[in-house]
């Protein structure tokens, strides 16, 4: 939120410079990341002086210039060149004097002394809108005779220098969303500090009823919406454009200025925090406002002329017809002020919370009103507000306040009521803070003391203080005005031993996989959890009915928790790949959600949900490019199983724990489940995206995916332990064989009857080469295999090897109808 220190001094009295202002109020928890330095007239005027005109003669070259002679009272008066049809002698004017800078928007242009038709020229008499004071450009400025000659301009306008503080309100406290509140807030520091430091809340004295009948009566009808509604009816307004002080005020903090009465509303929200509403009360049909609800699926057409659809649910300010506005979101197209409007009434409400945020949710809307009414406003000073509000418009736009102020609020709030004890003040904050001290940060958070005791304090809290519930609450606030930077570090360090816990194991490991792949060249990434209804509606991997829904969606795409990380992945290429980069190599850490409705207990809120951690891993494009070095290499579902069984090995564990068994789903043309042997529980599946998936995400190349069960896989290495052996001391041997096989056979077949012939002396075995083509068999295929066989305790000779081989060979043929090449 930006805040002006301008401003900001109107209710506050104090001496700190406006950086010295950002640092109180960071250190009070109102965040102020910047403060800029801003000119309500670009260039501040400098260079300007005011002139009187001694002589004004036409140029004998020329049949609209004049060369006129000006007093800026600096030495000698200067002869100008002026162009302008009302430029006389004796006027007053303003003059850029050589060197001056002058602005055009983004443009600039600098004031030289240079001959115009062959007269020297010494400077320039300006227009409106070559100085950024007006728009007009008719002719010279022409200011009052009493005018003094040789003030610079800048004085003359009273051009003074702004600040604006760039404040960062936490969703917590709303109580700063507003001039006033950082002026509040402030003063307290202040008043802490011993600094100098007035708090003045703009005065409401002169409030009066004008014409005590004639006003627009209020009915609510839901009063848990909104538990208060005031308003006040103003007739004979005059709707034009705001004064100065006021589009400057709203222009200064980033707001567009509309119309005198609207200007007043924004004015005040972003001065003391309240949103309120003008309607026209010419729009008022019936001439009452009704507060209600409208049917499920009523039409009605907002502000920013789109047509929205109702809910049941949505807070509705009537006329007797239809809906007027949207209640503490946004107005309607018909019943705002406008031009035309010369009778107005003045909303002034308090909306409950929940209603305003789901509403906004709803329609996706994020409005200044909803910002504030969501987070919590003080139901006890609409009145104030509304009084407030009213008499700016009466001083800006004229007319009479009629009828009785319109107030109501069957439910009065009052204001929490909270026991703090002396001893837990202390306690929290971890120094003995004096009784009288913290009496006194309270009272200057307008927190007041009920009762006292010798350990206890009874406080009631102000409404407007929305997050302050509870004691630890008003201990927070006490301490955030004592000073953090109060709290001394003690002299003495107290600790306690702890051991490594299952999660801390999980996330040392997430880091060395991390590190792994990104050593192998992959990036990671990070996609929303939050996913598109579309992708799980059709599916039955993972149908609809399993996912977890969010009750309040940011929008119809981010309406449900994601169960795989496929689909933020392909997004992510398909972005990659529309800003030219081909080459994919993604991983991926994140939750994925799971609902089971036939797990719901009664009573037990979260046992139908579940949550599982996973890794996925993506891989697409080449995986050499554009390289002197070696000619450009295709990705392939090869290298990715090489990059799984790696990441599996560096867990601890090694192929001999899992098997791959082939599968196929909607997600994957072909695919391989990675499964713990002998349990037959999934670690994970790769394989290749399947077109259709595609499609879907607009790209047209091949992806090849993995998604790991990080939890599955924590488990299975929960027992396992690192052991070692010495390097043997004998060499290995190598043997190959060429194999002729039916087609459908794969290597993982070969390799498992490799070890079931031979278990203790075969330590590897490995697919060198495939062949299919000419010279083969209908239907076949060749395999080129190596085996590696090593004793650790004798070399091996040729008679044991050849035995060996022997054994594998038979074993292959009898098993798999293998054919040796």
């Amino acid at each position: 939120m930006n805040i002006s220190y301008n401003w900001l001094k109107e209710y506050l009295d104090f001496d700190l410079s406006p950086q010295e202002t950002a640092d109180a109020l960071t250190s009070l928890g109102l965040e102020t990341g910047g403060v800029e330095e801003v000119e309500t007239i670009k260039g501040g005027l400098e260079g300007l002086v005011i002139g009187e005109v001694l002589t004004c003669t036409d140029h004998p070259d020329s049949d609209h210039l004049h060369i006129t002679t000006v007093n800026v009272g600096q030495g000698e008066p200067l002869q100008i060149v002026c162009g302008a049809p009302n430029v006389a002698a004796g006027q007053k004017v303003v003059v850029a004097l050589v060197g001056t800078k002058l602005y055009s928007g983004e443009e600039s242009f600098t004031i030289k002394r240079s001959k115009i038709r062959g007269t020297e020229s010494f400077g320039m008499i300006c227009a409106e809108d070559e100085i950024g004071i007006g728009t007009s450009h008719a002719g010279i400025i022409v200011l009052p005779a009493e005018a003094k000659v040789g003030t610079p301009a800048k004085e003359y306008y009273n051009i003074k220098s702004e600040y604006i503080l760039e404040v960062d309100i936490t969703p917590n406290r709303i109580d700063g969303a507003s001039h006033f509140g950082v002026a509040r807030d402030l003063a307290a520091y202040l008043k802490q500090n011993k600094l100098k430091g007035v708090l003045k809340k703009p005065s409401v004295d002169k409030f009066k009823i004008d014409e005590p009948d004639g006003g627009t009566p209020v009915r609510v009808e839901n009063t848990e919406a909104c538990p208060r509604y005031s308003g006040i009816t103003i007739k004979g307004v005059k709707v034009t454009e705001s004064p100065d002080w006021l589009k400057n005020r709203l222009t200064s903090v980033g707001l567009r200025p509309i119309n005198n009465v609207v200007d007043v509303t924004n004015y005040v929200l972003q001065e003391l925090g309240q949103p309120l509403h003008a309607f026209d009360v010419a729009h008022i049909s019936g001439g009452e406002v009704i507060v209600k609800t409208l049917p499920e699926g009523t039409k009605f057409v907002t502000l920013d002329e789109v047509e929205r659809t109702l809910s049941e649910r949505d807070l509705m300010i009537c006329n007797d017809k239809e809906g007027m506005c949207i209640g503490g979101v946004f107005g309607g197209l018909n019943s705002g002020v406008t031009e035309s409007t010369t009778d107005v009434f003045l909303e002034s409400a308090y909306f409950n919370p929940t209603w305003i945020r789901k509403s906004a949710r709803r329609h996706g809307l994020n409005t200044d009103a909803s910002f504030h009414f969501e987070r919590g406003c003080d139901p006890n000073d609409t009145i104030y507000v509304m009084k407030r509000a009213a008499l700016l418009i009466q001083e800006v736009a004229g007319g009479k306040l009629t009828g009785p102020i319109q107030d109501v609020y069957p439910n009065p709030i009052s204001k929490p009521v909270v026991e703090l004890s002396c001893d837990k003040v202390n306690s929290l904050i971890g120094k003995g803070i004096e009784k009288e001290t913290v009496k006194s940060i309270l009272d200057s958070l307008e927190i007041t003391i009920d009762k006292e005791t010798e350990d206890t304090l009874t406080i009631s809290i102000p409404t407007y203080r929305v997050d302050v519930l509870r004691d630890v609450d008003v201990i927070e606030d006490i301490l955030r005005v004592y000073g953090y930077n109060n709290i001394e570090i003690g002299d003495s360090l107290k600790s306690n031993l702890s051991y490594e816990t299952p999660t801390d194991k999980s996330y040392d490991l997430q880091n060395l996989i991390s590190e792994q792949l990104t050593g192998g060249g992959f990036k990671e990434i990070m996609n929303n959890s939050q996913t598109k209804e579309s992708y799980y509606i059709t599916s039955e991997l993972f149908p609809i009915s399993s996912s977890v829904r969010i009750i309040n969606p940011l929008s119809t795409d981010l309406s449900l928790m994601r169960q795989t990380l496929i689909y933020g992945g392909l997004e992510s290429i398909a972005y990659n790949r529309n800003h030219q980069n081909p080459d994919i190599k993604f991983y991926e850490f994140g939750n994925c959600y799971f609902y089971d409705a036939s797990k719901k207990v009664e009573g037990e809120n979260l046992r139908e949900y579940t949550e599982e951690f996973h890794l996925g891993l993506w891989l697409s494009g080449n995986n050499i490019s554009n390289s002197w070095a070696a000619t450009d290499e295709k990705t392939s579902v090869y290298q990715l199983k090489a990059y799984v069984e790696n990441i599996l090995s560096r867990l601890g564990i090694p192929a001999s724990r899992y098997d791959y068994v082939q599968t196929s789903n909607e997600m994957f043309s072909a695919a391989l489940d990675i499964q713990a042997k002998g349990k037959g529980k999934s670690l994970g599946t790769l394989g290749i995206v399947s077109k259709k998936l595609l499609k879907v995400q607009d790209i047209n190349a091949e992806v090849f995916y993995a998604e790991l069960n990080w939890d599955t896989l924590m488990k299975e290495i929960r027992k396992h332990s690192i052991t070692y052996t010495d390097i043997s001391k004998f060499p290995a041997v190598k043997r190959d064989l060429a194999l002729l096989l039916d087609k459908n056979i794969l290597f993982d077949q070969i390799e498992k009857i490799a070890y079931k012939a031979e278990r203790k002396l075969l330590k590897n075995v490995s697919l060198f080469d495939v062949y299919e083509g000419k010279n083969l068999p209908e239907g076949k295929k060749s395999y080129a295999v190596n085996f590696i066989l090593q004793d650790d305790e004798k070399t091996l000779n040729d008679k044991q090897i050849d035995a060996i081989m022997q054994k594998i060979q038979r074993s292959m043929e009898s098993e798999l109808g293998a054919q040796l090449r």
